[in-house]
């Protein structure tokens, strides 16, 4: 029964959870189209090509919003990308309001803090595991004696080697593996933030080059939708790229 409701519970909270889609509004140079599905947009400029679009079909209401981008050098000539010079702006109210993009080193930062508070818990873990086991051996049993007397209460106490033996055996490798699964999921973590994130480059003639952009999520509005602005400098091209997130359920 206990399992049940846990399950039920689970089941109901995936069912409340809300996602919302994402449109962009094209400007000048700028077009729509779909790609694999989800709505995507490219920019172009004199000198570079951009191509953006969500990383998932769907972002869960108040996570982050990543997007995947694309850039290519049009030119004969390297262009410089650089992550400073990547500017988003919510529009609130006609007012636009500075949301944070997230570097490869502040996402390395939350991985290492994150790795942390897993050994942590997998320490208290490991304790807990530790102490049981070497309580494993103790016995306490109470049993029902009768004789010519009456009917007696014994209480009877002892330690066995060979159920510690196997208690102790038992902890150590669940010990281990929580440690594997926590060096190994870390280890995975961190490989993935180094391949997808996108990061300072430059670009050589005719070259493409691309990665996750991870932003600051949007705080949400009366009805819904959040409106905000992508600013990416590439050599000396300013492409600006409207988005607009909502269509909650």
């Amino acid at each position: 029964m206990r399992i049940l409701l846990v399950l039920a519970v689970a089941a109901l909270a995936a069912g409340c959870v809300t996602t919302e889609t994402v449109q962009f509004r094209p400007k000048a140079q700028q077009e729509t189209l779909v790609r694999d599905g989800q709505a995507a947009l490219i920019s172009r400029r004199k000198s570079s090509l951009i191509l953006v679009k969500p990383a998932g079909r769907q972002i869960q209401s108040g996570a982050r919003p990543v997007f995947i981008v694309g850039i290519t050098n049009l030119t004969g000539a390297p262009l410089e990308f650089r992550m400073a010079n990547i500017e988003v702006a919510q529009i609130v109210n006609q007012q636009a309001m500075p949301l944070k993009v997230f570097t490869y080193e502040d996402l390395v930062a939350e991985e290492r803090n994150r790795q942390i508070a897993a050994a942590f818990f997998g320490g208290v873990a490991m304790a807990a595991n530790s102490y049981s086991a070497s309580r494993a051996g103790y016995y306490n049993r109470t049993s029902t004696v009768a004789t010519p007397r009456g009917t007696y209460q014994v209480q009877t106490t002892g330690y066995s080697p060979t159920a510690a033996a196997i208690a102790q055996s038992n902890a150590a490798a669940q010990n281990e593996a929580i440690v594997s699964a926590t060096i190994e999921r870390g280890q995975q973590n961190m490989a993935a933030l180094e391949q997808g994130v996108i990061k300072d480059n430059t670009l050589l003639p005719g070259e493409w080059y691309g990665g996750q952009l991870h932003l600051q999520a949007p705080s949400s509005e009366g009805d819904g939708v959040k409106s905000y602005a992508i600013t990416m400098l590439v050599g000396s091209d300013r492409h600006e790229i409207e988005v607009v997130q909502g269509g909650s359920r």
